[in-house]
Formats: structure tokens, sequence, C-alpha cells
């Protein structure tokens, strides 16, 4: 009899439980082995990558000898990039279990190799990481479906709902990497009183609720838009060109609304556009919106996909300027808390699509929305208040 490589064959390594042996009483095996599985991975993976993230954010700051830190960058994702072809025998042939563990060994080089960051360590490190990157990303999404739907088939749920769920709490909880790495970040480039500096300032108060709606808004292109809105009228086949359309809008926008910006004035104005934008697309879909048929139908959620660009372009140019403009004197920090709180609004839709309604969605965003809009225009009257005290 021929045998079978490791891992390979529709049930092997790919659905075998990274916690057998280890369920509590009370726990049906497979009910255990499966969802047990999901929160192992997903904690590991933020451990992991919260630490890596850490180390990328500094590589331009830190190791800058010789450009070192950002050839290593480029080093590691050409790497990433090559290894990406093979990457899908090679798992087969390991089991995404052992896909997994392999991968994670060049993390930890890497991490490493940063403690001792000359070329000898930083560019066989940065090697080794694509290779290992690769591998690990298909053994997650190869090891993340199969418990989805064994979980799904064991328990007689739909596979759908399922793999959303796993899905949903996987990447919510992976994009909480970069709240925990900037802060990491934080913590390394400063004491800890240059780490809360911005956030003794006013003004960067009533700015982060506009940062939060950044990440709230991009996730929800991500997580909501493209299943509840592209995805029932258009099929999954047209969400690629659903968000080509919004990648388009987005960045056309982007450069318009960035050569008109030129100081506060005209950053209020141009984010208010923004924001009428995604007001008037969150309250139709609330109010009006229904799927339709025919031609006008399938132009519907690539009109509103063009919108929502438009107000994605405004926003993070004018953020990205401001930030510069009101914390130029500790804008490493400054630009640092903007990633923290984006990305924990990004993981909060993650978070929550799977298990709130679409109405239950859009109210949170139009509620976050209006905050986050007012608390701008309060930003606008407390940066002129004192020039115009002193004219």
């Amino acid at each position: 009899m021929r045998r079978r490589p490791a891992g390979a064959g529709a049930d092997g390594g790919a659905t075998a439980p990274l916690l057998a042996g280890v369920a509590p009483l009370g726990y049906s095996g497979h009910r255990w082995s499966h969802a047990g599985d999901l929160h192992v991975l997903s904690a590991a993976f933020l451990f992991i990558f919260s630490a890596y993230c850490a180390a990328q954010n500094l590589q331009s700051s830190v190791n800058t000898e010789g450009d070192l830190g950002t050839v290593s960058m480029g080093i590691l994702y050409t790497s990433f990039t090559l290894f990406a072809v093979t990457a899908s025998p090679v798992v087969t042939w390991l089991g995404s279990k052992r896909a997994l563990v392999v991968g994670t060994s060049g993390y930890v080089i890497f991490i490493l190799a940063n403690l001792v960051p000359i070329w000898y360590t930083m560019v066989p490190a940065s090697l080794y990481l694509g290779f290992s990157a690769s591998i690990i990303w298909v053994g997650q999404g190869t090891y993340l479906t199969s418990a989805a739907l064994s979980h799904a088939r064991d328990n007689n749920l739909p596979e759908g709902q399922t793999l959303g769920n796993f899905n949903g709490e996987f990447w919510g909880m992976f994009a909480s990497t970069q709240v925990i790495g900037n802060l990491i970040s934080l913590a390394l480039l400063r004491d800890g009183k240059y780490i809360v500096a911005p956030l003794k300032d006013r003004r960067m108060i009533l700015i982060i609720p506009l940062i939060a709606y950044s990440g709230l808004q991009a996730a929800f292109v991500w997580a909501v838009f493209t299943k509840n809105i592209v995805t029932p009228v258009l099929g999954v086949s047209g969400v690629g060109g659903a968000m080509a359309i919004y990648g388009a809008a987005d960045a056309v926008c982007a450069l318009v609304a960035g050569r008109l910006t030129s100081g506060l004035h005209s950053a209020t104005s141009i984010v208010s556009v923004g924001a009428i934008l995604h007001a008037v697309v969150l309250f139709w879909l609330l109010l009006f919106y229904s799927p339709m048929g025919g031609l006008l139908g399938a132009a519907v959620p690539l009109f509103i996909g063009a919108l929502w660009g438009v107000g994605d372009g405004v926003l993070h140019t004018q953020l990205s300027a401001l930030l510069g403009l009101l914390f130029e004197d500790v804008k490493e920090a400054a630009f640092a808390q903007w990633r923290v709180w984006q990305s924990g609004a990004i993981a909060v839709i993650f978070f929550l699509s799977p298990n709130i309604t679409l109405q239950a969605m859009l109210i949170l965003m139009a509620i976050a929305l209006i905050i986050s809009f007012g608390s701008f225009l309060l930003l606008t009257l407390v940066v002129e208040k004192p020039s115009t005290t002193r004219s």
C-alpha cells in the first residue's frame, strides 16, 4: 500500500485537534477539540504577531546603520513572495499542524535576531521568516477552515455561518496585534511619560473618536459591506469588482484631498464632505435599502462602494495631515496612537460582525460617525480659540 505524506488527506493533519487529550470534563470531544482549538490558534497568533509587529514597527527607526532595518524588511517580503508559490505543496506534505509549528519558528528567530541586529543575523533571519511566513499562513487558513467545517458537521450547524464565526473570532483577535504591538513599540521607544504624553493633550482626546471611526469604517467594508451588501446582489464573484471600484475611488480621492489640504480650515471642510457621504450611505442602507434585481440593482452596491471609498480616502489623508500639524513635537507618539486606536476599532468590528444583525451594525456605525464628527468639530473650536485670543 502506498503511504500518504504526513498531514495529507481530507481529514489527516488538517482536522487533528490542537488540544487532543486535554478536553475538560463536561465537554464532548468534537465540541471542545474544534471550538477550543480556534481559541488556542487565535491566542497563539495574538502573542506571536504582537511581538513581531513591535519588532517590525521599529526596524526603520532602530536598525538604521546601513539601512539594515529597511533592507531586512525588503528581503523578508521578497522571500515571502517567492516562497508563497511553493507553500501549498509544502503544507500538504507537512500537514497544517506541523506547518503552524514550523511557521512559528521563523518569527521567533527573527525576534531573537533583533537582539543582535547585524547583517549576519538579520539577513538570514529575514530570508527564513519569508519562508516560514508563507507556511504559517497557508497552514492557518487550511486548519481554520477544516476545523470550522468539522465543527459544523459534528454539531449540525450551517457551514457558512460556522465559517463566518470562526474567521470572525480569529481575525478579530489578529487585528488586536497591532494594538499590542504598537504599545510595545511605544514602550521601547520612550519612557512612560512619553507614551502617555499625547493622551494628556485634549486635542488628542478629541481626535481619538475620529481615529477610532477610521478603523470602524475600514473594517465595515471588509467584514460587512462585502458579505451583506455585495454578495446577496452580485454573488461572491462580484466582490472583487465592487472592492476594485471602492479602491479606485479611495485612491483618487486621497490624491485630490491631499492636494487640497492647506491647514485646519481646509481639513475641516474636507472631513465634513467625507462624513456627509458616509452618513448618506449609512442612513440610506438603514432606512431605504433592499436588494434589487436587474441592472439598477447590480449598480447600487458599486455606487455605495464608490461613495464609501471617497469617505475613506478623505479620512485617512486628513487624519495623517492633522496629526502632523497638531503634534509636530511628539509626532512619533501621535502616529503610534493613531495605529493603536484604529487597530482596536478594527478588532471590534471583526468580533461583532458575526454576532449582530446588519441593522444593528448600521446603527452602531451611525452613532460612531456622529460622535466622532462632533468631537472633530469641537477640536476645531479648541484649536482656533487660542489663535483668536492672540489676535
